[in-house]
């Protein structure tokens, strides 16, 4: 297979990964905004951080782990691939148990608390966060076998098992919110019922394709780990920047603009999802496919990849903005907006993040080619840049400018831009493969 349909086949089915995520949340806040109420939405939004959280434990363990087994692939060394793959694997289960059990049984209703401090809002923020805390390994597990099946070169099955996931999902949804009255926790539930299926549709790889195979000697335990964690801490550290971007900023518009205030702003994360949909398909395709060409020592391949990466996202935000302008209010009222100000705050806001997630994801892709080449610390930087540029300048503007409040975001990201390109500059950074050495 060349080039194109190997970047095609590898992004389809990532992209269709994104989905589990994107969804889940953007079909969980339409459906609950029309069969319970617009602060539902709000709740769900609020619930963001331990997504994000859950979200940065999967970077960190199964996202590094991915490349490393694409790596492996690319070089034909199936034995490493195995061993770094059960060792993902077993870290995977563990750290979710342990947030199911902590998090879920234990201490739902003060991480709760601590996330929403609305009285009005919090029944059912911690309704839908106790199920989302219990369902971590559902979470986890999908989404770090969807990256290990693709990186085994079998992206078609990760496609099946995530539209299976999603269709489950969305009936789920109506069927535990509107017939077995479970309110806001049967939306949370079915995303995990939906996840669990998909991951016994993913388990079946196993069945007839044993390139990676549960392994479990003991010699290296501690180098396996140390390599997961190494490959997998920019993605992760990104992830913790902006689970600390949402605290911050639910906080801080909860605070400025009350309740039509954060309902404008759930609208707006959920626009984030559409564009994550493109982004994260588009970024496991360059992790995997990408990895996969660096192994085998393919330059002119790889360029390739990032090439095609790069020209779909561009068509992808051009398209996801041009919609978004051309009538936020539908966009809006989708979401159960049942007040004039929040149809027109929401509208107001929405235009302005679409422009502003157009620099994020480019700033997010070019951290993968910066890992990619090698140039691990560059993407370190990025990945702290990413968030931590961003809650000062909301800060900033909140309190010297709240009326611009909606336009922190996108004075940031440009401002990483501009940080990213001098620093570029000045270190005269160079895009080539670097020779590895022998695991």
């Amino acid at each position: 297979m060349d080039i194109n349909k190997q970047f095609y086949s590898y992004l389809l089915s990532f992209i269709l990964v994104a989905l589990s995520g994107c969804l889940g949340n953007v079909v969980d806040g339409i459906i609950v905004g029309h069969l319970i109420s617009a602060d539902g939405v709000s709740a769900i939004n609020l619930s963001q951080p331990i997504i994000q959280f859950i979200f940065t434990l999967n970077l960190l363990v199964n996202s590094g782990t991915g490349m490393l087994v694409a790596y492996c692939v690319g070089k034909n060394d199936t034995e490493q691939a195995s061993t770094l793959f059960s060792r993902a694997l077993t870290l995977s289960v563990g750290l979710s148990v342990i947030i199911s059990i902590v998090g879920g049984v234990m201490y739902a209703q003060p991480i709760a608390r601590t996330l929403c401090d609305n009285e009005h809002i919090f029944p059912l923020a911690y309704d839908y966060m106790r199920v989302l805390l219990i369902g971590t390994p559902a979470y986890i597990l999908l989404w770090g076998l969807s990256t290990m099946v693709g990186a085994d070169r079998q992206p078609h099955l990760v496609s099946v098992a995530v539209i299976v996931d999603n269709m489950a999902n969305l009936l789920l949804d109506i069927v535990f919110i509107k017939f077995f009255d479970w309110g806001i926790a049967g939306s949370s539930a079915a995303t995990v019922a939906g996840h669990l299926i998909g991951i016994a549709i993913l388990l079946t790889h196993w069945r007839n394709h044993r390139s990676l195979r549960l392994t479990f000697h003991t010699g290296n335990v501690l180098d396996s780990i140390k390599r997961i964690i190494n490959q997998g801490a920019p993605l992760a550290v990104a992830s913790i920047c902006l689970t600390l971007l949402l605290l911050s900023a639910n906080t801080i518009v909860l605070d400025i603009l009350g309740r039509t205030g954060i309902f404008a702003f759930a609208v707006c994360m959920n626009l984030l999802q559409v564009y994550n949909l493109f982004l994260v398909g588009t970024c496991l395709t360059l992790q995997s496919l990408g990895a996969i060409q660096a192994g085998a020592g393919d330059n002119n391949a790889l360029r390739q990849v990032i090439r095609k990466g790069f020209r779909f996202i561009t068509v992808a935000m051009a398209v996801t903005c041009v919609v978004v302008w051309i009538d936020p209010q539908v966009v809006v009222s989708l979401f159960g907006a049942d007040t004039a100000e929040m149809i027109n705050e929401g509208s107001y806001a929405l235009r302005i993040f679409a422009l502003s997630f157009v620099p994020f994801c480019y700033i997010y892709l070019i951290m993968i080619v910066y890992k990619l080449y090698s140039h691990h610390r560059m993407a370190l930087f990025i990945s702290f840049l990413l968030s931590l540029t961003v809650i000062p300048v909301m800060w900033l503007t909140a309190r010297y400018a709240p009326q611009a409040i909606w336009y922190s975001y996108l004075i940031a990201y440009l401002i990483e831009i501009i940080l990213i390109v001098a620093i570029h500059m000045a270190g005269r950074i160079k895009f080539e493969l670097k020779p590895k050495p022998e695991q």
